[in-house]
């Protein structure tokens, strides 16, 4: 058996007991055709590169899976059939399963950015006040005459 990496964006208008059905729909469709599902990673919504379908975001999911090499044929067919996938891609890879993934944080302002503004000007001048002389040292010989 071969060792597969399935990654596919489900539209992320989906509504969560749709979604929760529809995974387990693609991890119950290799362990009937006699695969195993390693591990299935589910990323979150996320913002797409392009819009597709006129969506900008989807629902990513990365489903590690050990299979027959007739396998992932069947899963792009039933995703391909689903409306509810935006878009898949499978691939073999060889090795060790990869480390769980961290999903990335979303961005956040800072809110203790006045407090660090108001130490950062006193280091900035104390940064810059050597680097002046160091400047002044290396003027070239036409000038220094």
């Amino acid at each position: 058996m071969n060792q597969y990496e399935v990654m596919y964006v489900i539209d992320p208008t989906l509504e969560d007991s749709a979604r929760i059905e529809l995974i387990n729909r693609f991890s119950d469709l290799v362990v009937k055709n006699g695969g195993e599902v390693d591990r299935v990673d589910e990323w979150g919504k996320r913002r797409l590169a392009y819009a597709i379908q006129y969506k900008t975001e989807g629902y990513y999911v990365l489903m590690y899976i050990k299979a027959p090499a007739d396998l992932p044929r069947e899963i792009e067919r039933n995703m391909q059939i689903s409306d509810s996938v935006l878009r898949y891609l499978t691939v073999r890879y060889e090795g060790e399963l990869p480390a769980k993934r961290e999903p990335l944080k979303p961005y956040a302002p800072r809110e203790a950015a006045p407090a660090a503004e108001a130490a950062a000007p006193a280091e900035a001048a104390a940064v810059e006040a050597p680097a002046a002389e160091v400047v002044d040292d290396e003027k070239p010989e036409s000038e220094a005459e």
